[in-house]
């Protein structure tokens, strides 16, 4: 079984910046692929990023990219987002989910952490 712990959220102003991680409690072919999901307020569970391990792939989503980054600390099972420019629309719960395969649908992915607030005002 491997777990997902998220930490690095919090309340910025619009312009602001955060870093996420996820850490896993261990690296399997379960989890070569890391990706990062939020849920805003009332809507849908969405994909933000993923990175595959084995591919050296990094995708995401077109409303974040060029803001958000994915980097990694694999010896230490630990994956970055690190989110610039942050916007109002930004806000949600973030969560790291886990896969041998990375896709966009949350129903793809395995191993999920409990999740971590980002809330950016105006």
């Amino acid at each position: 079984q491997v777990h997902l712990v998220e930490s690095g959220g919090g309340s910025v102003q619009a312009g602001g910046s955060l870093r996420l991680s996820c850490t896993a409690s261990q690296y399997t072919d379960s989890t070569k692929c890391i990706a990062w999901f939020r849920q805003p307020p009332g809507k849908e569970r969405e994909m933000v990023a993923t990175d595959h391990e084995d591919l050296g792939t990094t995708y995401y989503r077109d409303s974040v990219r060029g803001r958000f980054s994915i980097s990694d600390d694999r010896p230490n099972h630990t994956l970055y987002l690190q989110m610039n420019n942050l916007k109002p629309e930004d806000t949600a719960m973030y969560y790291c989910a886990a896969n041998s395969a990375c896709g966009l649908l949350p129903r793809l992915y395995n191993y999920w952490g409990q999740g971590t607030q980002v809330t950016v005002s105006s």
